[in-house]
């Protein structure tokens, strides 16, 4: 069966799934998607390990093999599982990069188990960009799903019961999935076509916004609100973009400025880098700084939040920390608990900081880093829980030390105030905005 040629202008939604497994589940979440919208037209694309037959599947498995698999391919049934999984993932990916490059599909839904979940994910993560509508009915959705998400904007919808056979409780979840993923299609292919104010004004030229991405924590948030009231109300041509430092955060963060949505960064919470160097929970892995780096783009780098690491309840901290008594640790709330970064890890903070601007900075004039002298986060202020100045220090020379030779342009500057001052945050906003300035008369 071939795609309906008016795909793009009809609502046209993509059903991926195992047809060899799921086949009537697959077929019931079709047809729910046509009873919420009869002029829809939907593309069951089969990802399953063997090949069924069947005229509602658009994409039949030997298709999409053909089509978008390897040139010389395997015959799936003499491979183990997990390469299965890899090559149906590929085609998978190719197949929704193609339907999504050609505007011929407004939504993406699947159904499955935990190996339907991890194929489709993976999928629609590397196809897929953000905003684009991408839900999946699981049994894995109620747990650790950060194999599945990632960084992306997969909405996870549980199964309650597995997916298999007809019940009222599936075909109910059913149900819901295909009403939330038509009414998401909808708003996505709504905001496709050009509003008539905007096809008016299309001959004025219209200067971009500056979309500037600022990290926050929980401890630094007095100062992203100060910076995001100072660029809205004195720059009202800047769009702010907040991420939140969970590790997921800054990956998304990094993820958006390797694609271009990005055009400035104001980086003030770099505490997944204390994650990452410590062994907390909240890191963004070890390419955390490199994409906005890469880019050229005006980049502000702080400290913010460096001074902890993040675990779970108290019961979940590693005894190596526990059991020694010279550690800090503080307890956030009941769900989170913080451990105090020592001098040695501090150290090894700034060096990996300033290891990052020296491999990937591609234009040193356009970063510049700033130190809070008088507290990193409201923990370490003098009286503070997290009080330590040698660790301050240790950080701050790590950093210094390590641009100290061979990075002429990137400045380096101490500020005697704490990460959450007002007056820091405001001079952070201003930074960046002579930077963006400095670019935009470079033609930059």
């Amino acid at each position: 069966m071939t795609l309906n040629d008016n795909a793009t202008t009809r609502l046209s939604i993509a059903v991926l799934g195992t047809c060899d497994t799921k086949l009537q589940e697959l077929f019931y979440l079709r047809s729910q998607i046509l009873s919420h919208a009869e002029d829809a037209s939907v593309t069951l694309i089969d990802v399953g390990r063997s090949p069924v037959s069947d005229p509602a599947i658009t994409i039949p498995q030997d298709e999409l093999l053909q089509k978008y698999g390897p040139s010389t391919p395997a015959h799936l049934s003499t491979l183990p599982r997990n390469q299965v999984t890899q090559t149906m993932t590929d085609c998978a990916t190719a197949c929704l990069e193609d339907l999504h490059s050609r505007g011929s599909i407004h939504g993406v839904i699947s159904a499955g188990g935990s190996n339907g979940t991890a194929l489709t994910s993976a999928a629609m993560r590397r196809a897929l960009p953000f905003l684009f509508p991408k839900l999946i009915v699981s049994t894995m959705a109620s747990g650790d799903t950060a194999p599945f998400v990632g960084e992306s904007d997969i909405t996870l919808m549980y199964s309650i019961v597995d997916i298999a056979g007809s019940n009222s409780i599936l075909n109910g979840v059913l149900d819901n999935a295909a009403g939330g993923i038509v009414g998401m299609a909808r708003a996505y292919q709504k905001r496709q076509i050009p509003s008539q104010h905007q096809t008016e004004d299309s001959t004025v030229p219209q200067k971009p916004k500056t979309k500037i991405g600022i990290t926050m924590f929980g401890v630094t948030t007095p100062a992203v609100d100060r910076i995001r009231e100072h660029l809205t109300t004195h720059h009202p041509s800047t769009e702010i973009y907040i991420f939140h430092a969970t590790g997921h955060g800054g990956r998304a963060m990094e993820r958006l400025i390797a694609t271009h949505h990005l055009t400035a960064i104001i980086d003030l919470t770099t505490s997944e880098i204390t994650d990452h160097i410590v062994g907390g929970v909240l890191s963004a892995g070890p390419h955390r700084l490199e994409a906005g780096l890469a880019a050229g783009i005006p980049y502000i780098i702080s400290v913010g939040a460096c001074d902890m690491a993040n675990f779970g309840p108290r019961h979940t901290v590693p005894e190596h920390f526990t059991n020694n008594s010279e550690r800090k640790i503080h307890a956030h709330n009941e769900a989170v608990t913080l451990v105090r970064a020592n001098a040695e890890e501090s150290r090894r903070i700034g060096e990996f900081i300033a290891g990052k601007v020296r491999e990937y900075c591609k234009r040193p004039e356009m970063v510049e880093i700033v130190l809070p002298t008088q507290g990193i986060s409201p923990l370490s202020v003098k009286g503070g829980p997290f009080e330590d100045q040698e660790a301050d220090e240790a950080l701050f020379a790590g950093i210094e030390g390590g641009l100290s030779e061979g990075m002429v342009g990137v400045r380096v500057v101490r500020e005697e105030r704490d990460v959450n001052d007002g007056g820091f945050a405001v001079g952070l906003a201003e930074r960046v905005m002579r930077l963006v300035e400095r670019g935009e008369d470079e033609g930059g």
